[in-house]
């Protein structure tokens, strides 16, 4: 990442970066400690959110505009099951043609913001062929298969690790919470690698294979680069996907986003019962 003189540009862009948080907390003036993102097809799980203030994304200065059916660019601060919560409804990919970096923005954003816990979701593929589409998996590990790392460019310590251990990207307490809650709820809760490549086409059915070689049970094509930029900020991360379809090669039909956004939305109220009891034991 180099600027027209090829002097080393940095990931972050501070001046946008203090624009965007100014401006939010122009209109709200203190942001809760939890926030989630919400994938594809998952924002309904907003309306569970009794709202105290939206913003659409397009009024947030220097903020990457979502393309993507699903993701509907709001930021909603409200109450979910009496806690104070703010929800990312959409968010922006790799495969829009942004950097890492730039898909890592709204995570930056939210650390400056002083969110210390953040809850990421996702639309994924499984790859592990006991899992079925509709099943719900708390994400334990990740492979980075994007070949890209939001975090390349200058570095500046006022935005966290330089070098970030990634030993356990995702909580462990927070982890067995959600555990506890789908325990309580009689809920099956699958737990699984996921692996986030750039898209946007699906995978073939030898690089499932491969995926699966290498240890994945569910794929993406997000997530991951937002789980290292907080792990940077030093945010506790707790991720859950939501298994919309089964890979190439684990079924005779072709994959089309829009079974991923319908099964996303079919299991929205179970998505919403556990996220919501997960919240309130963390909020």
């Amino acid at each position: 990442m180099t600027t027209s003189d090829s002097t080393p540009s940095y990931y972050v862009d501070e001046a946008a970066l203090r624009q965007a948080k100014e401006f939010i907390l122009s209109r709200h003036a203190e942001a809760p400690k939890l926030a989630i993102i919400l994938g594809s097809g998952l924002g309904t799980f907003a309306d569970a959110i009794e709202p105290a203030l939206v913003i659409s994304t397009r009024e947030i200065p220097h903020y990457p505009v979502s393309t993507v059916a699903g993701h509907a660019g709001r930021w909603i601060f409200g109450r979910v099951a009496g806690k104070e919560i703010l929800a990312l409804a959409g968010r922006v990919h790799t495969y829009e043609g942004y950097p890492a970096a730039r898909v890592a923005f709204p995570v930056h954003l939210l650390a400056e913001l002083g969110v210390s816990r953040l809850i990421v979701t996702n639309a994924a593929g499984g790859v592990n062929p006991q899992f079925a589409p509709g099943d719900l998996m708390l994400i334990d590990d990740h492979l980075n298969l994007m070949f890209d790392n939001p975090l390349r460019g200058q570095h500046d310590k006022k935005w966290g690790m330089r070098w970030p251990d990634m030993h356990q990207p995702y909580d462990r307490a927070l982890q067995e919470v959600a555990l506890q809650v789908a325990r309580d709820l009689k809920m099956p809760l699958r737990r699984g690698v996921l692996m986030a490549s750039k898209g946007p086409s699906y995978e073939t059915a030898a690089e499932i294979q491969m995926y699966r070689r290498l240890g994945a049970d569910a794929a993406t094509m997000s997530t991951v680069p937002e789980v290292i930029a907080a792990v940077s900020r030093g945010m506790k991360v707790l991720g859950i996907s939501c298994i919309t379809n089964l890979c190439t090669g684990l079924t005779p039909h072709k994959l089309d986003h829009a079974e991923v956004t319908e099964t996303a939305n079919r299991i929205s109220a179970r998505f919403a019962e556990l996220v919501k009891g997960i919240v309130r034991k963390i909020a």
